[in-house]
C-alpha cells in the first residue's frame, strides 16, 4: 500500500462484505453508509440500535508519577475531579486559546491517563503533547493496535447484555469498566458516545476487532438495528448539536466562543491556553457558534455564507458568518445547521439568513440541541 492510499481500519474488509461505500476520511477507508442507505441507518440508531466503526480514532496512553499533571496541564477541564473508572469531555488549547482538538479523558488509575482523539490529529496531537510535558510522563500511541466500536441506541445495553455477563447497565454515564468480556473477548467498555443515544464504546485488540463486531451485528440485527456509516453518525451528532473538529472547532475557535466554556475550568488548575481564555472572556465574546433551524426549504451546508438580512437593492446584505455544519435532521423533521455569528446575534429566535447557492433563506436561531433522546 502506498502512502496516498488511505489507511484500512481492522473492520475494512467486514464493512466491504456488508457491501459498505467506502470513502477516504481523514487519510481513512471509512463507510460512509451500507446498503439501506444513511436514512435508514439513522433512524435505526435513533429506535434500535446503530453500531459505528471508530477505529480511525487515536487512543494515547499517559503513565506515570506525574500523568495527572501532565494532563492537567494540556486540558482544560478539571482533571482532578475523576476518580479511577470515569471519563470527561475536554479541549485541549493552544496558547491564544485555539483548539488544538476536542477529546475524551479517561482515568484508569492515578499515573494511567487515555486520551482518545481525533482521527484526522493523531500525530499532531502526540507531538503536541509531548512538546507541551516533555519528560514528566510517558505516552504511548496505542492507535495501531486498538479496534474502537460505538454501539449506540435506546437497545444496545439489554441488546450488549446477552453478550456480556457484567452489569454494564448501571455503569453511569461517562464512566468505564475494564477487563470486560463481550462475546468472549477482553474489552474496556466506556459509556460514551457522538449520536446523542444512550449506549457505549468498545475498545478492543485490533486483532479481536472483526469477531466482536460480527457478535454485535448479530444480537443488533435481532432488534432491527445494524452497522452505521460517517453520513449517519454526522447527521446524528448535528442533530445533538455536538462539534465536530474541523468543521466546528478548529485552531482559530476557542472553546468559549464554541458553547464549550463548560469545560473549561479557570479555578482548577493551571492549563495551556488559561491567560488567553480568561482575557476573551473578560473583555467579551465577539462571535458565537449558533445552532439555527432553516425556516425555508433551503439546506444550509458547511461553508454557505450566514448574512444579517434578506438582500435588497436597496440595502444589500452583509455577510456575518458561515455554516460549519448543516444538513437535514431526519428525525427533527427540519433542516438545521450550526455556524459562528456575532454575539449580538445569536440569542434564541433571532432571524437570520442562509446564502445556499444564491437562495436566500431565512432561519431562526435555536438554543441547545435540536433532538433530545426521550
Amino acid at each position: 500500500m502506498n502512502a496516498q492510499e488511505p489507511q484500512r481500519t481492522p473492520l475494512h474488509a467486514s464493512h466491504v462484505a456488508l457491501g459498505a461505500r467506502m470513502v477516504d476520511f481523514a487519510g481513512w477507508s471509512m463507510p460512509v453508509s451500507y446498503k439501506g442507505g444513511i436514512l435508514a441507518e439513522h433512524h435505526a440508531t435513533r429506535n434500535a440500535i446503530g453500531i459505528f466503526d471508530t477505529s480511525h480514532m487515536g487512543e494515547l496512553h499517559f503513565r506515570g508519577p506525574r500523568a495527572e499533571a501532565c494532563v492537567q496541564r494540556i486540558v482544560t477541564n478539571d482533571v482532578g475531579k475523576l476518580r479511577d473508572g470515569a471519563a470527561q469531555y475536554a479541549v485541549a488549547c493552544h496558547e491564544h486559546g485555539g483548539i488544538v482538538d476536542d477529546l475524551i479523558v479517561y482515568r484508569v488509575k492515578s499515573d494511567h491517563f487515555l486520551i482518545v482523539v481525533n482521527a484526522s490529529n493523531i500525530q499532531k496531537d502526540l507531538d503536541w503533547f509531548r512538546n507541551a510535558t516533555g519528560t514528566d510522563c510517558d505516552i504511548e500511541d496505542a492507535s495501531p493496535g486498538t479496534a474502537m466500536i460505538a454501539f449506540q441506541g435506546p437497545q444496545a445495553l439489554s441488546a450488549l447484555g446477552t453478550l456480556c455477563a457484567a452489569p454494564l447497565s448501571q455503569l453511569p454515564p461517562f464512566h468505564f469498566a475494564t477487563d470486560v468480556q463481550v462475546a468472549g473477548l477482553p474489552c474496556w467498555v466506556a459509556r460514551t458516545g457522538y449520536t446523542g443515544e444512550d449506549g457505549v464504546e468498545l475498545f478492543t485488540d485490533s486483532i479481536n476487532a472483526p469477531k466482536l463486531w460480527d457478535a454485535l451485528v448479530e444480537v443488533a440485527s435481532a432488534r432491527s438495528g445494524g452497522p452505521a456509516g460517517l453520513g449517519a453518525r454526522d447527521t446524528l451528532r448535528l442533530e445533538a448539536r455536538l462539534s465536530l473538529y474541523g468543521n466546528d472547532l478548529d485552531d482559530t475557535t476557542t472553546p468559549l466562543e464554541a458553547g464549550l466554556g463548560w469545560v473549561v475550568k479557570f479555578d482548577a488548575a493551571e492549563f495551556i491556553g488559561k491567560t488567553a481564555l480568561l482575557a476573551q472572556r473578560q473583555a467579551g465574546l465577539k462571535r458565537t457558534l449558533a445552532g439555527f433551524v432553516m425556516q425555508g426549504r433551503g439546506v444550509g451546508r458547511h461553508g454557505y455564507p450566514i448574512l444579517n438580512q434578506a438582500p435588497t437593492e436597496e440595502s444589500p446584505a452583509e455577510s456575518v458568518g458561515i455554516v460549519t455544519s448543516g444538513g437535514p435532521g431526519p428525525t427533527v423533521g427540519k433542516n438545521i445547521g450550526m455556524g459562528y455569528i456575532p454575539t449580538a446575534l445569536a440569542a434564541p429566535g433571532t432571524r437570520i439568513f442562509v446564502d445556499c447557492r444564491g437562495k436566500i433563506t431565512d432561519a431562526e436561531v435555536l438554543k441547545g440541541p435540536f433532538y433530545k433522546r426521550p
